[in-house]
Parts: C-alpha cells; sequence; structure tokens
C-alpha cells in the first residue's frame, strides 16, 4: 500500500521559502541542510508530519491551482490566529473568487505565491 510521505511545492526563491515554511510550520531542513535547488522540510524534532520539498522552479504559479496544502486549525479561534500569525511571516490573504457562501477555510499564499488553505475543522 503507497502512503504520502512528501509534498513538493515549486519555489522561485528557495531562501525566502525556507525561511516561511520552517517558521509556518515548525519544520526544519532534513538533515539540517538548505540547498538552493531542493530542500527537505521535515517536522522539527523528528516528529511525525508530511515532508515539505521545495524545488527550484520557473513555472508560474496557477491562481487556480490543482493541488494546495490545507493546513488544518484546532478550532475558530486558532484558525483566526494562525492566519494571523502566517500573514505577519509573509503570507499574503488571497481575494479568493471560489468562496461558498460559509467557508470553513481562508486561502493564503506564501511568499513564493503558493496558494495554501488554513481549515477549521469545528466550522
Amino acid at each position: 500500500m503507497l502512503e504520502i510521505r512528501t509534498v513538493v511545492m515549486g519555489v522561485g526563491d528557495m531562501r525566502r521559502a525556507v525561511e516561511f515554511w520552517t517558521r509556518a510550520l515548525g519544520y526544519v531542513p532534513r538533515e539540517g541542510e538548505a540547498r538552493d535547488d531542493w530542500t527537505v522540510l521535515v517536522p522539527a524534532g523528528g516528529g511525525h508530519g508530511v515532508a515539505v520539498a521545495l524545488d527550484v522552479s520557473a513555472t508560474p504559479v496557477q491562481e487556480h491551482p490543482r493541488v494546495h496544502l490545507d493546513l488544518y486549525a484546532r478550532d475558530t479561534a486558532d484558525q483566526a490566529a494562525e492566519v494571523e500569525r502566517l500573514v505577519s511571516l509573509g503570507a499574503e490573504r488571497v481575494d479568493w473568487d471560489l468562496y461558498p457562501e460559509d467557508p470553513d477555510f481562508v486561502v493564503l499564499a506564501d511568499p513564493e505565491g503558493n496558494r495554501f488553505c488554513v481549515i477549521d475543522p469545528t466550522h
């Protein structure tokens, strides 16, 4: 049986992407190394979780990506706090034209423009 262990995201500026995602997720570069062309981020302290690999790419960011990350908060208050924390780290709110009437998610973009969502699972 297969399992997902790594999600790969294209980035234009590796240093900026590593800085954002390590702070956003509390991850660290695997084996302590961040390369200029490819870096795998893993949970700090040997924790469990899907790795995030950053790969230098010249492909433009998609306005409506076919694949994106969903990051889960604990509840509504935690979602609001996490959105503000991520924005303070360099994420931007996305004026998402596909929001449903009463969304349980907030769409953000990392400093590279990659879209991701912060989910309120109690909504």
